[in-house]
């Protein structure tokens, strides 16, 4: 998954960013509320951990400008010094997934973000095959139908459609699908992106008709949406 830490402490950050590596969670660290804000507001992330205590706002501030901007619910993890119940209440009452205070245990807080991701985005480990109205995606095969037959994709195809749907509704920027799809290779920018988004609209026939549309974000990234098919 893909994390946005903010945390001014750089020891803190660098600890917790490699104990949310080893779990095989990319992770970009911020050390001021208002450069995370700015990222957030060009960028996506599938959590966000955050400090309360900061030098230019206050993690509070921060957590109330993703619920009122982000277009989805997306989790947030508070791990912070503050441990009075009249800060967790107001965190929690805020919008927070989860609440933790320091000192921080590493197999604490990596079962709270494992137990706060299961929660905010469905798994499908135990399912084979997965279905989005009129597709299908079989996990096994890593096949894709539409209404039953079978759409001919590319190994990376299939990876990007698989994780279009599985973010459906949300805006996916350019870089987290390069991430998420690609890996972090310096051969791989965001126009093989941009062209392979192109391939899977076409081929996978993403319409209204067939209740959905792949839209382009102007200056973010994509966002797959369910629609009501047209009446005849």
């Amino acid at each position: 998954m893909r994390v946005a830490l903010l945390e001014d402490d750089r020891a803190q950050a660098e600890m917790m960013r490699a104990w949310l590596a080893e779990a095989g969670h990319d992770t970009q660290v911020f050390g001021l509320g208002k450069a995370l804000i700015r990222e957030l507001g060009r960028d996506s992330y599938d959590l966000v951990v955050l400090d309360w205590m900061l030098p230019d706002t206050d993690g509070l501030q921060v957590l109330r400008w993703i619920r009122e901007h982000v277009d989805w619910p997306m989790p947030v993890l508070f791990v912070t010094g503050r441990d009075e119940e009249k800060d967790i209440v107001e965190a929690l009452n805020s919008g927070a997934d989860d609440y933790m205070t320091k000192p921080v245990k590493r197999g604490e807080m990596l079962a709270r973000i494992k137990a706060v991701l299961r929660r905010a985005i469905p798994q499908d480990d135990a399912v084979r095959v997965l279905d989005f109205g009129d597709y299908s995606i079989d996990l096994l095969t890593r096949n894709v139908a539409l209404q039953g037959r079978a759409i001919e994709l590319t190994q990376k195809e299939f990876d990007l459609a698989l994780f279009l749907f599985r973010g459906a509704g949300r805006v996916l920027s350019r870089g987290h699908i390069l991430e998420s799809v690609w890996g972090r290779s310096p051969d791989i920018n965001t126009r093989t992106v941009d062209t392979h988004v192109s391939r899977i609209r076409n081929k996978l026939d993403l319409r209204p008709e067939h209740g959905w549309q792949l839209k382009a974000v102007y200056q973010h990234g994509y966002r797959l949406e369910p629609v009501e098919p047209p009446l005849n």
